[in-house]
């Protein structure tokens, strides 16, 4: 006896429709990825679970370069399609945490000062379980980047990041993964810089932007000029720094990148875009 095939299935392949929406959300389409997602309904409940849990990460990386506030509820709808637990969907909802927990009163605030501090230790606590229970070392290496990231971000703790990070990069070089290498070398490069070792920040930095370039994310290629252009100010090439970051915001602004280009704007103003904004004082 054979089954008659679910709408989704009779019209298109599946693995090819999510391949063409991670594209799209890679290259900061997020509304037409949506579109796409959301018109692919299926009966079929796996290829529904799958849908909704690409659908989050699209409103997560939305949010993240956006500024806007989508990604819990396509979660929570991903969440409840995998009844059973998906180690996926559990990544996207560390991730968003992560995020959420970096703003205090509405702005971004890195180390631990007025955050609660058991929703910090849960938090790492999750990404040292995600890292154990990875299924694969190309998802090991992104529990490693977050353990990096809320080590660094959240505990300020500069001394036992990189590690984290490191792990992360010979995972995505292994994979490959270009997207995972390039996160890793663009916090790397971030300790070089900080450290004063210009010159190391800049290789790795250029890394960064070629791999986030042939990987396609347009939004992630830009933020990492971004950092490429206060290298430039750094190095008293302040004519350079202003032509790249007016690019940087010119584009940013065109591809709805509202934090992006909220951030090369006040590099113009003279800000470090490597550090929060002040509070609002008003």
């Amino acid at each position: 006896m054979t089954h008659a095939p679910s709408t989704l299935s009779a019209v298109l392949n599946l693995d090819e429709l999510l391949a063409a929406a991670r594209e799209l959300r890679i290259a900061g389409r997020w509304e037409r990825a949506f579109r796409l997602l959301d018109s692919a309904a299926s009966t079929e409940p796996s290829a529904r679970a799958r849908i909704a849990r690409d659908a989050a990460e699209v409103a997560l990386e939305r949010d993240w370069f956006a500024g806007t506030d989508t990604a819990a509820e396509r979660i929570t709808e991903a969440e409840k399609e995998f009844p059973d637990g998906d180690w996926d969907v559990d990544l996207l909802r560390l991730r968003h945490t992560y995020g959420r927990l970096l703003l205090v009163d509405g702005t971004l605030s890195l180390g631990p000062a007025g955050k609660d501090p058991e929703a910090l230790a849960a938090l790492l606590d999750r990404a040292r379980e995600l890292h154990e229970t990875a299924p694969d070392e190309g998802r090991r290496g992104w529990a490693s980047m977050y353990l990096g990231l809320i080590t660094d971000n959240h505990f300020a703790d500069q001394a036992a990041a990189p590690a984290h990070y490191a792990a992360a990069l010979r995972a995505g070089e292994a994979g490959p993964d270009d997207l995972l290498a390039r996160e890793a070398l663009r916090h790397l490069g971030g300790h070089d810089h900080d450290t004063g070792n210009h010159d190391r920040a800049l290789d790795r930095w250029r890394r960064a932007t070629a791999l986030g370039a042939r990987a396609g994310t347009v939004p992630g290629t830009l933020s990492q000029q971004m950092l490429l252009a206060m290298l430039a100010r750094d190095a008293g090439d302040e004519a350079g720094a202003r032509a790249l970051a007016t690019e940087i915001a010119r584009w940013a602004e065109a591809i709805g990148a509202g934090r992006l280009h909220a951030q090369a704007t006040g590099f113009l103003a003279g800000a470090d875009p490597t550090t929060p904004p002040p509070a609002d004082e008003s």
